[in-house]
């Protein structure tokens, strides 16, 4: 049996005798998108990268989305309209749930500066979707600056740039919100580990 789901494009989920459950069992966790969010240069990446490395070693299965790689990859035909970046997201989100419903833990590391965006995600996501606000002051992340974005911005030479000609929102109620300035990335790991625990069944 095929649950229908639209008539107009004839298109169909089809229902399979191994579900969600039965792979996350399989696998012994409980799937999650762990949204990292925040300006460039607030330190997502090298967060969500030292996190995972911790969830390995634990003996957890995961999969890490990072921005940049997707955007040479899967959304390479993408530029940085507001139309493409609300796209950009919506694309992450759809993967990042079909990961989920493989079983696998997931970490994505993108600005994603609307929270538009981002309740989007949440709700094609599901129960799954945990918002990890690393908050990051803007003069903080232009200090580090480590792909020189912020100069370029400043000087007219990318347009939208998150932060300096475009706007990054917040989030209003993330579940975690971490901070790194202060802090080295394995403190900062730790911290964000312990925080995630009741989510990850630990």
């Amino acid at each position: 049996m095929e649950e229908q789901l639209s008539n107009q494009n004839n298109l169909y989920r089809p229902k399979t005798d191994i579900t969600p459950g039965d792979r996350a069992a399989h696998m012994g966790q409980v799937p999650r998108t762990l949204w990292f969010t925040g300006l460039s240069g607030s330190g997502k990446s090298t967060l969500a990268n030292e996190v995972e490395k911790s969830l390995l070693a634990a003996g957890h299965y995961t999969m890490l989305l990072d921005g940049d790689a997707v955007r040479m990859g899967l959304n390479a035909n993408l530029g940085f309209s507001s139309q493409d970046r609300v796209e950009n997201i919506r694309r992450v989100a759809e993967v990042a749930k079909l990961m989920n419903e493989a079983g696998l833990i997931v970490l994505t590391s993108f600005i994603s500066p609307f929270r538009e965006d981002r309740q989007r995600a949440r709700e094609i996501i599901g129960k799954g979707f945990v918002e990890i606000y690393v908050a990051t002051p803007l003069s903080v992340c232009e200090e580090r600056d480590v792909k020189g974005l912020y100069k370029k911005a400043r000087e007219g030479k990318i347009p939208n740039f998150t932060g300096i000609s475009s706007p990054y929102e917040p989030p209003l109620s993330p579940e975690i919100t971490v901070q790194t300035q202060g802090h080295s990335v394995q403190e900062s790991a730790q911290e964000l580990l312990g925080l995630l625990a009741p989510y990850l069944g630990q």
